[in-house]
């Protein structure tokens, strides 16, 4: 992965530059507009075809995962929250229940720690594998989301303390594009909490990275990153 110095003015409190790790580097704007253009024709259709194909190929998974959250809790096999997505446009994402029935967090705003009692046996697992996040090939088919994106968040996102859009005013920016069930953050470690203030600003500032650099290429290659490093070894986003 390439590494790219990020300034930030004196009165952000930071120390010095933060490394932003990425796959790709930063392309003369001229060049990122043209490869841009090209990337919008493309990109729904890689959609479709891989959520499609990812729906048909892990279909045997969805049933055993279903019955296993069937059979150890009580309560409904999806759980829907409200997220940003595009332009900041509220829509319902799907998931595997991970939570008791009594203790879904619909808002969203309470994230998991560690050993959280909210979390079932059973959606333990599925969030270490990532496989609570696989009924989002719904919402790619939808339109709602991408395959590749910055991953949605609740309204209300807390990042260190704060809500994120006071956190950092370029936060809606990365509402520009449509949210993906896999990013540039998460392939390059930054995932999970957001309560301390480095993983917070460095999720969104890959966030941002990959809104004004995006492209098919680097697109499958986040794919391709979060096959071999993520789904199947992850702790969940």
């Amino acid at each position: 992965m390439a590494n790219e110095t990020v300034s930030y003015d004196a009165d952000d409190h930071r120390s010095g530059p933060i490394k932003l790790s990425g796959i790709s580097g930063l392309q003369p704007r001229r060049l990122r507009s043209a490869r841009k253009n090209r990337s919008r024709f493309l990109k729904r259709p890689l959609d479709v075809v891989g959520a499609s194909f990812g729906l048909v190929l892990l279909m045997p998974l969805f049933v055993l995962i279903a019955l296993s959250i069937k059979l150890t809790s009580r309560g409904p096999v999806f759980f829907k929250q409200r997220r940003h997505g595009l332009n900041g446009v509220p829509f319902e994402v799907l998931k595997f229940r991970t939570m008791y029935k009594n203790m879904c967090d619909d808002s969203g705003v309470v994230q998991t720690v560690q050993n959280d009692p909210r979390v079932t046996p059973v959606g333990s697992f599925l969030r270490k594998s990532n496989f609570d996040e696989l009924p989002q090939l719904i919402n790619v088919l939808k339109g709602d989301m991408s395959l590749v994106g910055p991953r949605p968040h609740v309204p209300g996102m807390l990042a260190a303390g704060v809500p994120y859009e006071e956190f950092d005013p370029r936060y809606m920016d990365r509402h520009r594009i449509l949210p993906g069930i896999t990013g540039l953050a998460q392939v390059s470690g930054f995932r999970g909490e957001t309560r301390e203030e480095y993983p917070a600003r460095m999720r969104l500032e890959h966030d941002l990275h990959y809104v004004e650099n995006q492209s098919l290429l680097l697109d499958i290659k986040i794919i391709l990153e979060t096959v071999r490093t993520e789904f199947f070894s992850g702790k969940g986003y």
